[in-house]
């Protein structure tokens, strides 16, 4: 009998299960697919680590979360500076002096902030949907080349459809500063995130190729609790409906050329462009291998977003209000389970960076596993 079975080998799974080996629990990790690490999985093709499910960069400014993952990968200082391509123009993402310079020919901070703000006066009141929330953070020129055409192929509905909650806030910067991301801490593993759960597994039973929910009962049968990383929906067999994703579709491709794009991610921004962006995996490792020698070959993928359908795999909840009032639904059904726990973006049903991610891993490990009032257990 285990103490534990966790369905899903992806970050948050993989956590918990460390945490559970680490207080002495009997654990036993399941996941329908060959390979453990969610879609944080990575591979070599050429000797490059290539991101299978999409990029995934490594940023949080918990110092918690970011010394609990330095005790299984050491991570390099790769710095996310993405490019964003409008119909063959490039520009700095995120938004700052580069992308105004190149926008507007102003070379001062003051210069841009006039334009801006003269531009946001478009939207005097509360924005009614994501197009009047993304004119009033931004403005309209920067909206029309840097904004509209990306989400709508990202979401596959015209901005004024979507909700203005979508664009809480774009990051404006009134400096030349490159990095994507405001975050303390911020890499990728060496070796690749593949590797980093593997160590995070260790101690605990692993099968891959094991659907729970096609043998839920046996399964069940076996362990004290169980911890739910899939869908919250598929585990009630959508008895309330379908709750909707979005997916992604990625085409990979190996070139016999050392630098196709000259950046790790470069998104393209026009609606004719099928495909959001492109990934050129090397770059998260600046061009070289394990070993530090030069890569001499490429690998890129495409990015094409699409609506998710049955069969599909799940990535972005879509948090509009009616999915998010069918979620509730299903977070009632969980919340009478006696012991099934529901964790991770799927099963939460929420858009969840890594960081957030292990974060709740951890905190549910600390609810599950402290006994006795001894405290906390070591991160």
């Amino acid at each position: 009998m285990y103490d534990y079975l966790i369905v899903g080998a992806g970050l948050y799974g993989a956590v918990f299960a460390q945490r559970a080996v680490e207080a002495g629990k009997k654990v036993l990790v399941i996941d329908r697919r060959s390979q453990v690490g969610g879609n944080v999985y990575t591979k070599k093709i050429e000797g490059i680590d290539v991101h299978v499910y999409g990029a995934h960069i490594f940023h949080t400014n918990d110092r918690t979360v970011w010394d609990y993952v330095n005790r299984f990968a050491d991570f390099n200082r790769f710095t996310n500076a993405p490019v964003a391509n409008y119909k063959g123009e490039l520009y700095s993402l995120p938004f700052n002096m580069y992308t105004f310079n190149k926008m507007w020919g102003v070379n001062t901070p003051a210069e841009a902030q006039e334009i801006i703000e003269r531009q946001r006066a478009e939207i005097p009141g509360e924005p009614r949907n994501l197009e009047e929330q993304a004119i009033k953070l931004v403005g309209r020129d920067i909206f029309e080349k840097l904004v509209k055409g990306y989400t709508e192929k990202q979401w596959g509905r015209r901005c004024e459809d979507l909700p203005a909650f979508i664009i809480r806030r774009l990051p404006v910067r009134f400096t030349f500063d490159n990095n994507y991301f405001n975050a303390l801490y911020q890499g990728i593993p060496k070796e690749g995130y593949t590797e980093m759960v593997r160590r995070m597994l260790e101690g605990a039973e692993v099968r891959l190729g094991a659907d729970y929910l096609s043998e839920k009962s046996v399964y069940d049968a076996m362990a004290e609790k169980v911890i739910f990383t899939g869908a919250i929906d598929e585990y009630y067999n959508h008895r309330l409906g379908h709750l909707a994703y979005r997916s992604v579709r990625f085409e990979l491709e190996l070139l016999d050329t050392p630098n196709f794009q000259g950046n790790a991610a470069v998104n393209y921004t026009d609606a004719e462009t099928p495909f959001t962006r492109i990934i050129e995996h090397k770059w998260f490792t600046f061009g070289k291998d394990a070993q530090g020698n030069d890569l001499p070959k490429t690998v890129i993928s495409r990015e094409y977003s699409t609506e998710w359908k049955p069969g599909d795999e799940p990535y972005y909840p879509v948090n509009d209000e009616k999915n998010t009032a069918l979620y509730r639904q299903y977070r009632a059904l969980a919340e009478k389970e006696d012991k099934v726990i529901f964790g991770g973006r799927l099963g939460e049903y929420k858009y969840y960076d890594m960081d957030a991610v292990i974060a709740a891993a951890l905190k549910l490990a600390d609810r599950e596993l402290v006994g006795d009032g001894e405290g906390e257990l070591p991160h």
